[in-house]
C-alpha cells in the first residue's frame, strides 16, 4: 500500500531564532544549541553557544550570561 499521511494543518514551527541576538535559520542547524530553563526553551546560535558554552556548561542562569 501506498498510503501516506498528510502533513498536520496549521502553521509550521521549523524556523528558530537565537535567545541571545536574534539570528534566525529556517531550520535548527546542528550547530545551533537548544537549551530548558525553568520551563523556557532557549536556542543559541553558533557564535552565541560558542561565546557562552562556560556558563551552559556550569549550568548558570541566562540572566548571568
Amino acid at each position: 500500500m501506498n498510503d501516506r499521511t498528510s502533513e498536520p494543518e496549521g502553521p509550521r514551527h521549523d524556523a528558530v531564532v537565537c535567545s541571545r541576538c536574534g539570528a534566525t535559520a529556517d531550520h535548527a542547524p546542528l550547530t545551533w544549541t537548544s537549551t530548558v530553563e525553568n520551563g523556557t526553551r532557549y536556542d543559541l546560535c553558533e557564535t552565541c553557544a560558542r561565546e557562552h558554552i562556560r556558563a551552559i556548561e556550569s549550568r548558570l542562569d541566562p540572566t548571568w550570561w
